[in-house]
């Protein structure tokens, strides 16, 4: 399978399972890291990988989301 370096919010929906507004929300409170191209956003591979570590790390302190 091939791993792109990027990805379109909409891509990061469907790996994420989680919602544009969701996506967006979680850009805007630094949780979610992103770099622009252009006017587009696009989320960093690593940033997706970062982001579910953080993830479980929350659920596994018992922080809500």
């Amino acid at each position: 399978m091939h791993v792109k370096a990027l990805y379109r919010v909409s891509e990061a929906m469907a790996l994420l399972s989680m919602s544009r507004t969701v996506i967006y929300e979680q850009m805007r409170a630094g949780r979610l890291r992103y770099v622009r191209q252009g006017t587009d956003r696009r989320i960093p591979a690593s940033a997706i990988t970062e982001y579910v570590a953080l993830l479980e790390r929350e659920t596994a302190r018992g922080v809500a989301a």
